[in-house]
């Protein structure tokens, strides 16, 4: 849901800045400009974590887990 919201946000925020750049009017540019850094940003961060996959780590009191040493193939494969 963030990724889309990020990308809704930058979607605004450049169209903001268009037309506050075409009016000319700079403070409002300026801010829809940072707006849409903030949301480059966090779109980027939220891919980065989707590429690195689901990370779960177990408290103190979960065994580790025994290492996968292939299971052998089934009768018929």
């Amino acid at each position: 849901m963030r990724l889309w919201l990020s990308l809704w946000g930058m979607a605004w925020a450049a169209f903001g800045l268009v037309a506050f750049v075409v009016t000319q009017r700079v403070g409002w540019a300026t801010a829809c400009g940072l707006l849409l850094a903030v949301s480059l940003t966090d779109f980027c961060v939220v891919v980065h974590r989707i590429r690195q996959g689901p990370h779960f780590q177990p408290g103190r009191d979960v065994p580790p887990y025994e290492p996968d040493r292939g299971a052998p193939d089934p009768p018929g494969h």
